[in-house]
Formats: structure tokens, sequence, C-alpha cells
């Protein structure tokens, strides 16, 4: 069931339709005029229009939506709408009016996008200047469940949620729980979160009863082992019901196609436009300063947990531990060409061969050697679950700033958490920003870059 959006959402989408279809409806007309039937035009673009952003959820923008996901479908949009107006064209004109005709689709959506972007913008200053377009909401469970949610309402007030009160759950359960349904209706306040981890199946149960009577909207926060996936779906066997755990997006036939002919482009031209002349540089540098190859080899585990070969500038002396032990700040094993390789992140350059060949990507999860992931994949939840998809050079994980040593547990267990996302919510649009960020990060200097 899709998440009520609030009381503007009733005049914000009607009015994002119709500013959509005549910024579409004039380009076509006055700008680009392409025939004489202008209405049977009108009427076939719009039809085509709406049926795609209908399909696309092009319209679906919550007060949680990310800017990326606005442009990932604002691209599909692109893209569908094109291919529907360069086909229609086919029955009107020549070859020579395609031209124009992707031109127009072309602005058409820069528009399109523009008005959009315009919108969400503004809606997020206007809530934290004049508190306006807000929901107000409550928090029920234990701090230890709640407490990040509580930190994110309070810390984005651009979001639009105004935290009313907190009813926490560590000791008189049942008055708490009586005392949060008593004050969401004295205080007609709009949306109720809580704990899943903290409540008993009839609590539940009263909790969600209560709110469809009261016409309140409930949410739950799952915790780590009551998550299933964001992206789980319902699959029958004829008449039998079956989740789906995980949808991976990169399985999909197309998806897999846009992801790898990026990696191949993107590899190619770092290859020929970077190492064509950086490699003997460095070849030169790095065997004057100690005996040994140029390159590292090192075994790491990938797509399937499958071993591959993965190649790096060589940043070390040769030593007996370099496939046992990490790299650490101030680490004596590292030469002074290798120290300055690795904190510009240049060590990895070499992976663009791994993903030419197909055992890497250019975004995804870091892989592991062998024997830390090992060590992982025993002791980490959820650790295996990073390998249905190719591992990457650098990844969103890497762009939070979890990336080089594993200093505490949170930092592997925060590294899977981003590896998991990044896979349900792939895209390739993602995948550029991703990329953006790191180049920003390398740029800037990243301080785990040892």
């Amino acid at each position: 069931m899709k998440t009520k959006t609030g009381r503007y959402s009733g005049y914000i989408r009607p009015f994002s339709y119709m500013i959509d279809l005549i910024i579409i409806n004039v380009l076509a007309f006055y700008v680009f005029p392409f025939h004489d039937n202008k209405v049977v035009y009108s009427i076939l673009i719009s039809f085509a229009w709406l049926s795609i952003a209908i399909y696309l959820g092009f319209y679906e923008v919550y007060r949680y939506t990310k800017v990326i996901a606005i442009l990932n479908c604002a691209l599909k949009q692109f893209i569908l709408f094109s291919l529907f107006c360069l086909a229609l064209e086919l029955f009107y004109s020549d070859f020579y009016f395609q031209k124009r005709v992707v031109f127009f689709v072309f602005v058409s959506i820069a528009f399109v996008l523009f008005f959009k972007l315009s919108i969400y913008y503004f809606l997020r200053k206007f809530r934290v200047l004049y508190g306006g377009n807000s929901r107000s909401v409550v928090l029920l469970g234990n701090m230890k469940n709640i407490n990040p949610l509580k930190n994110f309402f309070t810390e984005n007030p651009d979001y639009g949620y105004r935290l009313m009160k907190v009813f926490t759950l560590e000791d008189r359960k049942k008055e708490r729980i009586e005392e949060c349904l008593s004050y969401v209706i004295s205080s007609h306040t709009n949306e109720i979160y809580c704990a899943m981890a903290d409540l008993s199946e009839s609590q539940i149960s009263k909790i969600v009863d209560f709110a469809d009577n009261n016409l309140k909207t409930l949410k739950f926060i799952p915790n780590e082992n009551q998550i299933f996936s964001r992206t789980a779906k319902f699959e029958y066997y004829d008449y039998i019901p079956v989740i789906s755990l995980r949808d991976i997006l990169q399985d999909e036939t197309i998806n897999k196609i846009i992801k790898r002919v990026f990696d191949v482009v993107f590899s190619l031209l770092i290859i020929v436009g970077i190492l064509s002349w950086l490699t003997p540089i460095l070849a030169l540098l790095i065997k004057l300063e100690s005996k040994g190859p140029l390159f590292f080899v090192q075994k790491r585990n990938g797509l399937n947990y499958k071993e591959f070969n993965c190649y790096k500038f060589r940043s070390m002396y040769i030593n007996d531990k370099a496939d046992v032990d990490l790299a650490s700040k101030n680490d004596v094993r590292i030469t002074k060409i290798g120290k300055f390789i690795r904190k510009t992140s240049i060590d990895e350059l070499p992976q663009f061969f791994n993903v030419l060949k197909g055992d890497m990507s250019v975004v995804g999860p870091r892989p592991h050697m062998v024997s830390v992931a090992n060590l992982y994949a025993a002791n980490v939840d959820k650790f295996m679950v990073r390998h249905f998809v190719k591992p990457g050079i650098t990844g969103l994980a890497q762009t939070k700033g979890y990336r080089g040593e594993v200093e505490t547990d949170e930092d592997i267990i925060n590294r899977v958490k981003y590896d998991i996302f990044y896979m349900e919510n792939w895209s390739i649009l993602l995948d550029i920003q991703i990329i953006i960020k790191t180049i920003y990060n390398t740029l800037k200097g990243d301080e785990k870059a040892f």
C-alpha cells in the first residue's frame, strides 16, 4: 500500500499534471510546430505523456524522495516519451524532422524537470522558514530503536516532520501505549511511528485498529532482524503466493546491458586517457624505490563469492603478510611513492582492467581480500548479500566515509547496510552520482585513504 502523502498532495499533483501538459503542448504548437492537425497531435502526445508518467510513477514524489530518484525517473520518462514521439513522427514526416522531435522532447523534459525541482526545493525551504506543509508525528518504542528516527526528524526540518512527543516503552508498556493513543487523538497528530521489535502481535493489532478507525497514518520501524527487503515482492506460482526476498535490479537483462555498456565505455576512457601514459611513469618510480613487480595481484571475492585476481599498483615493499594483514595508518610496509598513490587512490586504477574483463564494475560493493572476507562472512550478518552483484572500484559505502581499515564493528556493519541499499536502489544515475562524489572526495583528500 502506498504511503499517504499529506493534505497538500491533493493540490500539488493535479497542478503538476496541468503545468507539464501545458509545457509540452505549447512547445509542440508554437516553438517546434510539426503538423497541420494540431488537435490530434496534442491528444496523442498528452495521452502518451500521462500514460508513461503513471507507469513510471513520475509524479510519485514524496517529502522524503531523493533528488537522484527524481532525476532517474525523469531520464526514463525522457527515453520512453522520445521513442513514442519518434514512432509517431514516422507517420507524419521523413527522417529529417526526427531530429526536431528529439530536440522538442529534450527541451520539454528540461522545462518540466526545472518546474518539478523548483516545487521540490520550494517546499523544503517553505517548511524550514514558515513551518508549513508539515506532518505532526509521535514515536513509540524503546529509545534504542526509535532514537535514529528521532534524530532524523529533529535534524532535518526541511522534510516537514514535526516531532510532537516520544513515548518510550522501557517500562509500563501498556500504560505508555494507551497514553500515546490518547495523545494522538487530543493533539490531532497525523502519523504514528512504532518500533516493531518492542510490541507484541496483539499490541500491534490494537494500534493498527486504532489508526484505521481514527484515520491516522501508521508506520513501523523494523529492527535489523525484521527487515526483509525494501523491494520484497509477491510472486504467484499458480494461485500460491510466494515472497521474493530480494529484488536485485541488476539481474534484469536491460539493466545488465546498460551497466555493462557503461562499465566498458568508462573503463576504456580511463585506460586510454590516463593509464596509457601514467603506467610507464609509475613503473619507473615504483621500481626505483623498491624491488618487485609494478602490479600487486591479490585474490578477492566477487560475484557469487567467486575468487578473482584484483590488480593494483604496488604500494608496499615485498612482504609475506600482504594477503593477510590490511594496511593501517603509518604502516611501515608502505613505500614513499606508495603513500602518495594510496592517498590519491591512484593505486586502484589498474582495477579498470578488472572491469574490462568483467570481474568488477566501476561502482559496486568493494571487494575484500579472501582471508578477511571469510572472516566477515562468518561473523557479520548479511555480509554475503553484497556478493549478489559484481564488486566495484568505488561504492556508496566509500562515499559515505566507510573505506580503508575496519577499526570497529560499526564500520563493517555500515558498509554492508550501504551496499545492500545500493543493490536495491540501483540506477545508472546513482552510479554517476557515486563516481562524482568519489572524484570530489579524492581531490579534497580522504583521511581514511592510507
